[in-house]
């Protein structure tokens, strides 16, 4: 099966799951908190972490299994998967301050264009 093809697919199951816990959240503890994004990101590294590490055993054979869940359903249910496995990995290196930097470039940096473009989209309105 085609890598965009199996990257699609999985992206379309992961998006629907990631829908159903923010639904189940919101309707079992309220508005108040960001619960649902909260579950996905938890769940879905501690998914990253299972696949990545079953993944190993399967050398080259496991591309497809990786590009279908990895990619796929993890990547539709919440890309903070992929961001903790990148941080990990550069720990698991030793680079401390390159995760460090890593995190805080995503985390503040994800924030603050957010805010340039709900300002940009504020002052066109």
């Amino acid at each position: 099966m085609p890598s965009l093809l199996l990257v699609m697919l999985g992206g379309a199951f992961g998006a629907g799951a990631r829908h159903l816990v923010g639904r189940a959240t919101l309707d079992l503890l309220g508005p108040n908190f960001p619960w649902g994004t909260l579950a996905v990101n938890l769940i879905g590294g501690l998914a990253m972490g299972l696949l990545a590490g079953g993944l190993v055993r399967f050398g080259a054979q496991g591309e497809q299994w990786r590009l279908l869940l990895g990619v796929g359903v993890l990547g539709g249910f919440t890309t903070f998967s992929a961001f903790s496995l990148d941080v990990m990995l550069m720990l698991e290196r030793g680079d401390w301050g390159v995760a460090l930097g890593y995190v805080l470039a995503s985390v503040v940096g994800s924030v603050v264009a957010l805010a340039l473009g709900l300002g940009m989209a504020r002052a066109v309105a």
